[in-house]
C-alpha cells in the first residue's frame, strides 16, 4: 500500500543463530511488527572505494526455485571441499567439539556425487563436440541424419544432467554451509562453564548504602521510560531521556575518537541489508528460532550488528595487498528479537530489541589475523579500564563460539545492581570463514614459495582475507555499568572523567528538583 512514496511492509521474524553469546536461548516474538520501507528506485551505484579492483565472486550464484520446506542457497560459498575430504577426521572432531548439527558424511557423499556427475557432463560435452565437428564435413544423407539424431540425444541427455548438477550443487552448498569454522588449538573444549579467564581487572566497588539497579536509578533520575515505549513499540523497547541521551552520545563520540587513534576508519552503515549478506556473514535469516527481523515481501533484513554491512563493503572484490589491513570502526543501530527468558538476568536495558553500538571490523592477510585479534581485545580492555570498570576477559569455549568464529574473547563487567557479571563485549577472529562466503580476496605482491601457480599473466593467485570483529561499545549495557557502578548515596551518578568533554563538561547526574 503506497503512502506518499513509501510502501507499508510487514516485519516478520526470521531465523538466525545468536549474534551474541550462544549461552542464551531465544524464542521468536509472538507479534508481527509493521515497518515503513522506502519504495525502491533504480539507481546506478558506484564501487565504494575506487582503489578496489572489482572482480567476479569466487563462486557465481545459482538460481533455484523456492522450496517451502528448505530454503536453498541463492549463492555459493567458496568452500574448499578437497581440504574437507582430505582432513575429514579433523573436521568431524571439530563439529563434535562445537556441538554442531552439521552432517559431514552427507557433505562428503554429495561432493563425491557432484564430482562424478561433473565428469559425466564433461564426457557428454566432449562427445557432442565430436559429433558437431563430424557434421562440418561432407557426409552421406543417411550418415548426416544419424549424426543429427545422435547430437539431439546427446543434447537432451546433457540438459538433464546439467539440471541434476545444479540441484546437486545447491544441495551440497546447503549442507556444507552448516559446517562451522575450524577451532583455534588453545580454545577450551566444552560449554560456557569451560571458558577460561584470560584477565581480571579491578575489584567490585564496596558500597556503604543500599545499591540500586539501573532501572530504579533511571526512574528516579528521569533517564529511562520503559512504560511509554511498551505502549508505543512493545516490551524490551525504551526511551532515553535527559542526561541519558547525552550519555549515549558521549559514549559514541568518545569511543569513535579513541578507536580512530588506532588507525580505524569511521563509518556509519546501512541498517537494512539483503538476506544473502546476512547469510554470507555466517548467520541464517530463515527458520524457527530467530534473532533477525526480516522485511516481508522483500529480500531484506534489519541488521543485528554492524559486522554485517561492514563485511559487505568489499564483497566480491580483490583488494590490493598494499591496502591491508583495512580497519573500520562503525556506528549503527542494531535490531534483535532477543526473546530471552524474563527475570532479573535480562531486565531493563540489559537485553533490548533496538540499541546503538560501535563495532570494530578488520580485514587482513591470513597470517596476521591472530595479531589483530590481540589488538582488538586490547583496545576493548583499554576502553573499559579507562572508564574504571571491574571486568574479566574470557577465552570462550568451543560450544560458545558460533559458526563463524575460529576464536572468541568475551568481556564481562561487574554490574552491582544486577549483582553479577554481564557480557559487554566480544572479539572474534573469523579467519576466512566469512570471506569465502562474501568473496573478499587480496592478491599477494609476490607468489607464495609453496605455490608457484600464477593467475592471469604473471600475477600470483588471489587469497582470501581474514576478517575479525569486536564490540567497542554496546551503549545500553555500558549505561547499565556506569549508572550502577557510579551511583552515590544521595541518588546521583558521577560521570567518568574521560566522558565529560563529550558531554558538555557534565560531571554528575543529579536528582531533579520537584
Amino acid at each position: 500500500m503506497g503512502m506518499g512514496g513509501t510502501t507499508l511492509q510487514t516485519l516478520k521474524l526470521a531465523s538466525i543463530p545468536s549474534f551474541s553469546s550462544s549461552r542464551f536461548v531465544f524464542k521468536p516474538l509472538p507479534k508481527t511488527l509493521t515497518f515503513l520501507a522506502p519504495s525502491r528506485r533504480g539507481r546506478t551505484q558506484r564501487p565504494p572505494f575506487p582503489l578496489l579492483a572489482r572482480a567476479l565472486s569466487a563462486a557465481p550464484a545459482v538460481q533455484t526455485a523456492s522450496d517451502e520446506t528448505a530454503v536453498k542457497p541463492q549463492w555459493k560459498a567458496a568452500i574448499d571441499f578437497k581440504w574437507i575430504r582430505e582432513n575429514k577426521e579433523a573436521v568431524a572432531l571439530n563439529i563434535e567439539k562445537r556441538n554442531s548439527n552439521a552432517n559431514l558424511e552427507t557433505v562428503l557423499q554429495l561432493y563425491d556425487k557432484m564430482t562424478h556427475l561433473q565428469k559425466e557432463v564433461e564426457r557428454l560435452r566432449g562427445e557432442r563436440n565430436v559429433v558437431a565437428n563430424k557434421m562440418k564435413g561432407k557426409l552421406e544423407p543417411a550418415e548426416r541424419q544419424r549424426l543429427i539424431e545422435e547430437g539431439k540425444n546427446l543434447k537432451e541427455g546433457l540438459v538433464t544432467l546439467e539440471e541434476d548438477l545444479l540441484k546437486l550443487t545447491d544441495e551440497l552448498q546447503q549442507e556444507a554451509q552448516c559446517i562451522p569454522n575450524m577451532t583455534h588449538p588453545d580454545v577450551p573444549i566444552g560449554g560456557e562453564e569451560s571458558s577460561v579467564i584470560r584477565k581480571m581487572v579491578g575489584s567490585p566497588r564496596k558500597f556503604s548504602f543500599p545499591v540500586k539497579d539501573h532501572l530504579q536509578l533511571g526512574k528516579e533520575l528521569d533517564l529511562l521510560d520503559f512504560d511509554a515505549a511498551a505502549e508505543v513499540s512493545g516490551s524490551k523497547f525504551y526511551y532515553l531521556k535527559n542526561e541519558a541521551v547525552m550519555l549515549e552520545m558521549g559514549l559514541i563520540n568518545w569511543t569513535l575518537s579513541e578507536v580512530m587513534k588506532k588507525g580505524f576508519t569511521p563509518l556509519t552503515t546501512p541498517e537494512i541489508v539483503r538476506s544473502s549478506v546476512v547469510e554470507k556473514c555466517g548467520f541464517q535469516p530463515r527458520g524457527a528460532n530467530t534473532q533477525v527481523y526480516s522485511i516481508e515481501g522483500s529480500d531484506q533484513c534489519l541488521i543485528g550488528t554492524a559486522e554485517i554491512p561492514v563485511g559487505g563493503i568489499h564483497m566480491d572484490s580483490i583488494v590490493a595487498e598494499s591496502l591491508l589491513p583495512l580497519k573500520y570502526v562503525a556506528f549503527s543501530h542494531c535490531f534483535r528479537t532477543e526473546a530471552g527468558a524474563a527475570g532479573t538476568a535480562t531486565r531493563g536495558l540489559y537485553r533490548v530489541h533496538q540499541f546503538s553500538k560501535v563495532e570494530m571490523f578488520v580485514l587482513c592477510q591470513s597470517e596476521e589475523s591472530e595479531f589483530y585479534h590481540e589488538e582488538l581485545i586490547k583496545i576493548e580492555e583499554d576502553l573499559f579500564s579507562s572508564l574504571g570498570l571491574h571486568y574479566k576477559t574470557l577465552d570462550m569455549a568451543s560450544v560458545d563460539l558460533g559458526a563463524p568464529a575460529y576464536r572468541k574473547f568475551d568481556v564481562e563487567a561487574w554490574m552491582p545492581g544486577l549483582e553479577r557479571f554481564g557480557e559487554i563485549s566480544s572479539a572474534s577472529n573469523c579467519t576466512d570463514y566469512q570471506s569465502r562466503r562474501l568473496g573478499i580476496r587480496y592478491r599477494p605482491s609476490e607468489p607464495s614459495s609453496t605455490n608457484s601457480k600464477k593467475g592471469k599473466g604473471s600475477l600470483p593467485p588471489p587469497k582470501f582475507v581474514h576478517t575479525l570483529n569486536a564490540t567497542a561499545c554496546a551503549i545500553p549495557r555500558m549505561i547499565v555499568c556506569l549508572l550502577e557502578n557510579y551511583q552515590q548515596e544521595d541518588g546521583s551518578v558521577i560521570i567518568p572523567e574521560p566522558l565529560r568533554p563529550f558531554m558538555g563538561g557534565l560531571q554528575i547526574i543529579a536528582p531533579k528538583s520537584r
